[in-house]
């Protein structure tokens, strides 16, 4: 039996570089609910932006935010059913070694808000504007005024170049990384298997009774414990072989429920 739907957003809901949740999804959400099947977003977006993109529902849903960092019950604002907060002085000394470096844009999230301080002209827009952050600039790291929760790094010219120069020192230890995309690599102390474990604790499902969908690394730990996971056919190929089920899209998948 499901009783919660858990799905990555980029890459996932949102394909081909798609800025706007698919209607179809919203009346999947609706028509599910009223068989007392939630739907959860699950992405390392913030939750200010994955209430703009699901505006629609926002209040009908729960929300996995920060890659499992933070999670939001039902309601404006829902309640933080679970956090989980880096250790501010490692954090802080990953976040200056991302910023000294010339390819590298750092990013520093805290419970809902991104904080930012732009060597270029390039992240400020695509996370305030695009994104649809909460954003604030800072002149000084140490001048973040909340717990940390998720340090992320920009790499314009690919995460390749960011994990050969940050997984050494950061990686596998501290905290986990995970790629989230072709130019994003993030760290947490949580993960989105962290995030979805918290979640179904707080309501009461067992894992064995959740449907996820996801198509990249940082979707790995949530697809690797619910009971029926989905990996997009649009995946990297070196994720196919360890995810059995595939779909082209939800929605067509959704439709069976």
């Amino acid at each position: 039996m499901i009783r919660l739907i858990a799905s990555d957003i980029d890459g996932t809901l949102l394909q081909n570089k798609a800025k706007a949740i698919p209607e179809e999804i919203f009346r999947h959400i609706r028509r599910l609910r009223q068989k007392d099947i939630l739907f959860c977003p699950t992405s390392g977006r913030q939750y200010t932006s994955l209430r703009r993109l699901f505006a629609p529902v926002a209040d009908e849903v729960p929300f996995l935010c920060e890659n499992g960092a933070i999670v939001y019950g039902l309601g404006n604002p829902g309640p933080v059913l679970c956090k989980t907060v880096m250790d501010r002085e490692t954090a802080l000394d990953l976040s200056r070694e991302i910023f000294a470096h010339p390819d590298f844009e750092v990013l520093i999230s805290g419970a809902n808000t991104s904080y930012l301080l732009p060597k270029g002209d390039v992240i400020l827009p695509l996370i305030r504007d695009r994104t649809g952050n909460n954003t604030v600039c800072l002149s000084r790291l140490e001048d973040i005024p909340e717990d940390i929760l998720k340090v992320s790094c920009f790499s314009p010219k690919g995460t390749d170049l960011a994990e050969e120069v940050l997984l050494p020192r950061h990686g596998g230890g501290s905290f986990q990384a995970a790629v989230a995309g072709d130019t994003w690599l993030d760290f947490t102390l949580a993960d989105k298997g962290t995030g979805l474990t918290g979640l179904c604790r707080s309501l009461g499902i067992a894992l064995e009774d959740v449907m996820a969908f996801g198509d990249n690394y940082n979707d790995l730990p949530m697809l690797d414990i619910v009971g029926h996971p989905y990996l997009m056919e649009n995946a990297a190929k070196a994720l196919h072989p360890l995810i059995p089920r595939h779909c082209r899209q939800v929605a067509e998948v959704l439709e069976t429920l």
